[in-house]
């Protein structure tokens, strides 16, 4: 229904200067599709005033509405030109007015789970890239015939936008920052089993993937909810945190598209939350997340943590440990480095894992999981409570490569969510006593003591296609640089 849409967009900001990568295409239609999603609440919000015999409110001043500004109708309902703005004229609009008094919002706004503070934590933080005021016609004209009315038209959209957020993921670079594999979370979600009434938490929200998968879930799971339960799922279900201004802005409008009307998402860097002052009714029941790695965080950031570390990841494990409740459970992504280095704060961590924690389970992931992050992971499986007394490892091999053209799937991770419902031995799983865990180190190294699969090597031509196909992509990128010159 909107594909073409979504693929009109995208060809659009191609031909614009101001937006070179998928970063920047993601970016620019999340805000105009958020100003249209908003126009479609108000009207929506209006007409159950009208029900009611009520006079409703507007949140936008009529000036700045989506009806205004971007789409203004005749009586016939289609686009009047005479009255759209196009060219300077548009451009200067959004730059010099729209942005200006949509940012304004945040301080009028009565908190920051309001619809007002988000409309100004979104416009204070990204900005407007596209140029040509032509070319934002373009754009927007295309926008207009998106809608977000019924469920359907939701559920259509939020697999474009996902498969928006996935490209930028694939992208490379910071864009894996944004992109956890959806089947990788599907599966986490499945172990950790979030139940209907638990807070559900991600301190390192990304693009949302791990809450909207929840809600997903538990959609299906409980197919027949009260309208109170729908409540409780719309407004005191989901939470995260978010440090960047453009995931923020990805994580907000990916849980509208999924049903989530105003995501509990704040604009902040978690781990300037110092743990002692985490109280009882910070906690949640579930936390998910896939933190950062390989960042490093300034010493006053250290000094809020016990175990003081420059390893980003390792503050987000010790914030995960510290807010879930007594008896929450955990599922983390997190580099497999974590369980063999030797550094001071890696053993420190380890241990108050294995005995705050109850660490049930380990899944050891290859490498290429996460498209052009270079590294290998793990994920950990925990319930916070009682100290760990076994350890369920579980080596997955999809029995290919996995890359951009043969990615991850849902059918790659059924064996380790059977498996592990019964903590079973197999080929690629085993347990480990905690007795038999060093107290020195807590070392918690991945040893197959089946002797784990067969080393798979590729054959040359598989080599030699990857290495003409990678030439071309280089060619492609290198003629669309000279093209903008």
């Amino acid at each position: 229904m909107f594909e073409q849409a979504f693929k009109n967009i995208d060809d659009v900001l191609r031909k614009e200067a101001g937006c070179t990568t998928e970063l920047d295409y993601t970016e620019q239609t999340s805000w105009l599709l958020f100003l249209k999603y908003l126009d479609g609440l108000e009207q929506d919000l209006v007409d159950e005033a009208a029900l009611e015999k009520k006079k409703y409110a507007y949140i936008l001043d009529k000036p700045y509405r989506w009806e205004s500004w971007a789409a203004p109708k005749g009586k016939d309902g289609k686009l009047d030109h005479n009255s759209a703005l196009t060219g300077d004229d548009l451009r200067d609009f959004v730059n010099q007015k729209l942005f200006p008094y949509l940012h304004g919002f945040k301080q009028r706004a009565n908190g920051p789970n309001t619809i007002e503070y988000k409309i100004g934590e979104i416009f204070g933080e990204i900005k407007n890239k596209i140029q040509s005021g032509y070319n934002m016609r373009e754009v927007i004209d295309q926008v207009d015939e998106l809608r977000f009315r019924s469920q359907a038209e939701k559920h259509e959209l939020s697999h474009l936008y996902e498969a928006k957020i996935r490209n930028m993921g694939n992208a490379g670079r910071n864009g894996g920052e944004y992109y956890t594999p959806r089947p990788l979370i599907r599966a986490i979600v499945q172990v950790v089993q979030p139940k209907l009434g638990e807070r559900i938490y991600d301190g390192a929200v990304g693009s949302a993937g791990f809450l909207c998968e929840s809600y997903d879930y538990l959609k299906k799971v409980h197919p027949k909810r009260t309208t109170a339960q729908d409540r409780m799922l719309q407004e005191r279900t989901f939470y995260g945190k978010e440090k960047k201004s453009l995931a923020y802005v990805i994580a907000i409008m990916n849980m509208i598209l999924h049903g989530i009307d105003a995501p509990n998402i704040l604009h902040t860097n978690t781990l300037t939350e110092n743990l002692a002052d985490i109280q009882e009714k910070d906690r949640y029941d579930v936390v998910l997340a896939n933190p950062p790695f390989g960042g490093k965080e300034r010493k006053e950031v250290q000094q809020n943590f016990p175990i003081r570390t420059g390893e980003t990841a390792f503050l987000f494990l010790q914030h995960f440990i510290k807010i879930l409740k007594a008896g929450g459970r955990g599922g983390v992504v997190i580099k497999n480095t974590f369980l063999s280095n030797t550094d001071n704060a890696s053993v420190s961590l380890r241990k108050l894992l294995l005995e705050s924690c109850n660490l049930h389970t380990v899944l050891d992931c290859p490498g290429g999981t996460f498209q052009g992050a270079g590294v290998k992971t793990v994920v950990l499986f925990f319930e916070k409570g009682a100290p760990t007394r076994k350890v369920w490892f579980y080596e997955f091999d999809p029995g290919r490569n996995l890359g951009k053209t043969k990615p991850l799937n849902d059918a790659d991770l059924s064996e380790f969510v059977e498996l592990q419902r019964t903590f079973a031995d197999s080929p690629k799983s085993w347990s480990v006593d905690a007795k038999s865990i060093g107290a020195a180190t807590y070392d918690l190294s991945v040893r197959n003591p089946n002797g784990g699969q067969e080393l798979t090597h590729r054959s040359v031509q598989e080599i030699m296609a990857e290495i003409v196909a990678l030439d071309a992509e280089s060619k492609e990128v290198i003629a669309n640089i000279q093209a903008l010159i």
